[in-house]
């Protein structure tokens, strides 16, 4: 029995999307160990894996408790940090139990040092859209970026914490081999991206369990708003959602708010808004109509699977989150509105006008086909075991 590793980021945007390969790994016959912060130890057991826990210093950051720093290089600071104190906790986890291949989430990017301590293949997950730029481009920008003053004392960390784990360049630079957990129709410039190292398997969906959802009798149609796990201590962005769409007729609106807004905060609410501290979102958007988001991967792949057109209202500017908007209106399957332009009268026409759109039905239909065709949760175990037997 062959023995992998797994290591993620505490975040449900990014365990979510690797639990259904996992799974398919372990009925397949193989071991896998997946470490993570012990908060996330349930939903990784329920897929089959054997739980090894490390504590993540970005925990408070993922859970939305704390806020993200705005400054690029405090947001940089904050993952190597984590890298620095998670390399130490997984070396003695794994000591006397070395996998056979390392799998790793895109955010955790730094345990490829460990795979190359231990020589074994490695391969990384990216739930997320990855970069389009080459080795050449990417090296000469990291070399730019070193003889910044502004930068240097973060690269000069970063530096020697590889050099002390084995990389004498102080450089990683792109995996070897990339699994994007993505639709190919949402990565930017996607004929950039090199198909060598880089297989776009879409989104892998399986048998995980999702409770049971149903829209109350008498809805028409469904509307979910949801700002994810991280991105939800916003008040007054509810309250204009509950203003431009609390009295549309027909329709009924589940707003997920998450576990830090007080829902007296939102004042009074028609019967028509269903106010949740989480849903089953899958569930949700199999009868859903449209879909308020942040812009997350996770979502807006969701959505594409179940044909629901989206207004995405990025939330982060240094995530992935801006350009997952700008790919829905390109796709002519959704609206961007960035958080300064959000007022109930430009969050209520842009759903009618998606939602009353053939060209929108008739635009998801055709993208619902090529996230069908990449392949999956089955496509991605078939190239691990190809890492494997190579």
């Amino acid at each position: 029995m062959t023995h992998l590793c797994m290591v993620n980021l505490p975040s449900y945007g990014h365990v979510l999307p690797s639990l259904e390969v996992i799974r398919e790994l372990v009925a397949r016959g193989h071991r896998v160990s997946y470490a993570n912060d012990p908060a996330f130890a349930d939903v990784i057991t329920a897929a089959g894996a054997d739980f090894v826990p490390y504590r993540s210093t970005l925990l408070s950051y993922l859970d939305g408790r704390a806020e993200w720093p705005s400054d690029e290089i405090a947001h940089r600071d904050l993952f190597l940090d984590d890298a620095i104190a998670m390399t130490p906790q997984l070396r003695t986890a794994f000591e006397r139990d070395r996998p056979d291949l390392v799998l790793y989430d895109q955010g955790v990017g730094a345990v490829r040092v460990l795979a190359e301590q231990w020589r074994v293949p490695h391969v990384m997950f990216s739930p997320n859209s990855v970069p389009n730029r080459s080795d050449e481009e990417l090296l000469r920008e990291f070399e730019e970026r070193r003889r910044d003053p502004r930068y240097s004392v973060h690269y000069g960390r970063w530096e020697e914490w590889l050099r002390g784990n084995g990389i004498p360049s102080g450089y990683l630079g792109r995996p070897t081999r990339e699994l994007a957990l993505i639709p190919r129709v949402l990565q930017p410039n996607p004929e950039r991206v090199d198909a060598r190292r880089t297989t776009f398997v879409g989104p892998c969906f399986g048998s995980r369990p999702d409770p049971e959802w149903r829209p109350p009798a008498g809805a028409e149609r469904v509307l979910l708003v949801s700002l994810g796990s991280t991105f939800t201590s916003k008040p007054g962005f509810y309250r204009e959602c509950v203003a431009a769409f609390g009295d549309l007729p027909g329709w009924h609106v589940v707003l997920q708010i998450g576990k830090h807004v007080d829902p007296a905060a939102l004042g009074e609410l028609p019967g028509t808004v269903e106010v949740r501290d989480w849903v089953p979102q899958p569930a949700v958007l199999e009868k859903a109509s449209a879909f308020v988001t942040h812009g997350g991967m996770g979502g807006c792949v969701e959505a594409l699977f179940h044909g629901v057109p989206m207004i995405a209202v990025p939330q982060d500017p240094h995530t992935d989150q801006p350009d997952n908007a700008d790919a829905l209106v390109r796709l002519g399957v959704g609206r961007r509105i960035d958080p300064g332009q959000v007022t109930a009268e430009v969050l209520r026409s842009s759903l009618l006008e998606l939602a009353e759109s053939p060209e929108v039905a008739a635009r998801l239909a055709e993208v619902r086909q090529e996230l069908m065709a990449e392949g999956g949760t089955g496509r991605a175990a078939d190239l691990i075991e190809a890492e494997l037997a190579g």
